[in-house]
């Protein structure tokens, strides 16, 4: 079985026996199909499978047919079905495998911090997005496109948030806030005025911004009401999305988990987890939160087992624990593995 983790700044590739044994891993660079088209974007995960079946010691030109019984990708940027189906076709059509199965990247993240695929994952990275998963294949998703599809927050969200706040402050249009003192010193200029123009000038990257985030919790402990108020309401999007997956798969009123990943999520800002916890003890008491910093890639591989073992063709529960600690051990910290109860 192989799979295909794919996110916006990495891709891992596993080459996985039916037994749960790792034969071959890969790692390349993110994956943008909005940026440079589906096909380019599949294109280079060729290189990365090759890789992974050199590991194994396959000659994928040794014409022995496919690699493998069944892909299981887990993708960035497939946040619609119709998006999930054209990039399923163009995998498939590398031959890699008999059956493939496309998804986004949020279901490889519930399913790397679940024992079975039942329950809901919130991703809080770089942008934000849930997904509830169940095992007859009942799923709750959101089509996750930004502000336009009612989203906020997430790195990108809150350190747009910050400069916002920042410029309002130093301007007199909004309240006085220490994020714009502590964001204009954090990139070592004058003025939140400064950063902001460094950024349209094209001196200071846009995708720095996204360093404002700790500048922002750490703004927030010393007790800024603005940081405070904006850590606030990310706790309460990551409930509130939760909750309304939880609802749609009829889950609110039994034990289920809800994973929390996402470089936002699984810094564990003690803030941000408390409002969480404080949330979801009120909105849906029974939910079991859980930080989870398992790659990614396990859970794409869970979903393939899952797979394999709903046609007969292995995935027993003793391969998913056989995965699992090849990964554990191939980490550089037992502490940094695994699912987490917060």
């Amino acid at each position: 079985m192989l799979a295909i983790d794919a996110g916006n700044s990495k891709t891992d590739v596993a080459l996985v026996g039916a037994d749960g044994q790792v034969l071959g891993t890969a790692r390349g660079g993110g994956f943008v199909p909005h940026v440079v088209g589906s096909e380019t974007a599949v294109a280079g995960l060729a290189p990365l499978v090759a890789a992974a079946a050199a590991e194994a010691r396959i000659d994928l030109g040794a014409g022995r047919g496919p690699l493998a019984t069944h892909v299981s990708a887990c993708l960035a940027n497939a946040d619609l079905p119709v998006e999930e189906q054209r990039l399923q076709e163009l995998i498939a059509g590398y031959g890699w495998s008999r059956t493939t199965v496309v998804a986004n990247d949020t279901f490889a993240l519930l399913r790397s911090g679940t024992d079975a695929p039942r329950g809901v994952a919130v991703v809080c990275g770089a942008g934000i997005n849930c997904v509830g998963l169940l095992p007859d294949g009942r799923t709750a998703r959101f089509p996750a496109l930004g502000m336009i599809t009612g989203d906020w927050g997430g790195g990108g969200g809150l350190a747009n948030e910050v400069m916002w706040a920042a410029a309002r402050a130093e301007d007199g249009r909004g309240p006085q806030t220490a994020l714009a003192a502590a964001a204009a010193e954090h990139f070592g200029l004058p003025t939140a005025l400064a950063v902001a123009e460094a950024v349209h000038l094209g001196s200071l990257a846009e995708a720095r911004l996204h360093e404002l985030v700790p500048v922002l919790f750490a703004t927030a402990e010393a007790g800024d009401p603005i940081a405070l108020e904006l850590v606030d309401r990310q706790a309460e999007e990551v409930v509130r999305l939760a909750v309304v997956a939880l609802r749609r798969l009829d889950l609110l009123d039994s034990p289920a988990d809800v994973v929390l990943g996402g470089g936002v999520l699984a810094s564990r800002q003690p803030l941000l987890l408390d409002g969480v916890k404080a949330r979801l003890a009120a909105d849906a008491p029974k939910a079991v939160p859980r930080i989870v910093t398992t790659p990614p890639v396990v859970g794409a591989a869970l979903l393939g087992l899952d797979h394999l073992a709903a046609v007969g063709l292995g995935g027993a529960p003793d391969a998913q624990e056989r995965l699992r600690a090849s990964y554990a051990l191939r980490r550089p910290s037992a502490a940094e593995g695994g699912a987490r109860v917060v």
